[in-house]
C-alpha cells in the first residue's frame, strides 16, 4: 500500500521548524531529506528514521522495522511522535548531524569526436 500524500505532507509541515525539509518520490514510496541528506523514508503511511547513535540516545526506547521488504531496521516512529513537532524536530536534527555529508555525484563529460584533418 503507498502513502497518502496528505500523511507525507502532515509530516513535512510538522519538520517545518528545522529548516526546509522535502519528500521526493522513491518506489512509490517517499524520502525525506534534510540538509541535502536523507534521513527518513514514509513507507505505507509510517514514518522510519535512519538508525543513528545519536537518534538513539535522544529516544531512548526504540521500536525498529525495515520500512521495505529485505531492508535493514530503521527506527519506526509511532503516531505520537508525529504529533511532537518540536521533538519529531529534535530527533531529525541529531540524525542528520549524525549522518555523512552527501557523496557529489560528479557527472562524466562525453568524449569529444576525434578531428580528422
Amino acid at each position: 500500500m503507498a502513502s497518502q500524500a496528505s500523511s507525507v505532507q502532515f509530516i513535512v509541515d510538522q519538520l517545518s521548524g528545522c529548516g526546509t525539509v522535502t519528500a521526493k518520490r522513491m518506489f512509490g514510496e517517499y524520502g525525506l531529506y534534510l540538509s541535502e541528506k536523507m534521513f527518513a523514508v514514509i513507507c505505507d503511511d509510517q514514518l522510519f528514521i535512519k538508525p543513528t547513535g545519536a537518534g538513539r540516545a535522544f529516544l531512548g526506547t526504540v521500536t525498529e522495522a525495515p520500512p521495505y521488504p529485505s531492508a535493514k531496521p530503521w527506527f519506526l516512529l509511532d503516531a505520537d511522535m508525529w504529533e511532537d513537532r518540536e521533538r519529531l524536530c529534535q530527533l531529525a536534527l541529531c540524525t542528520v548531524a549524525a549522518l555523512p555529508a552527501p557523496v557529489k555525484k560528479v557527472k562524466k563529460q562525453k568524449p569529444s569526436a576525434a578531428k580528422t584533418s
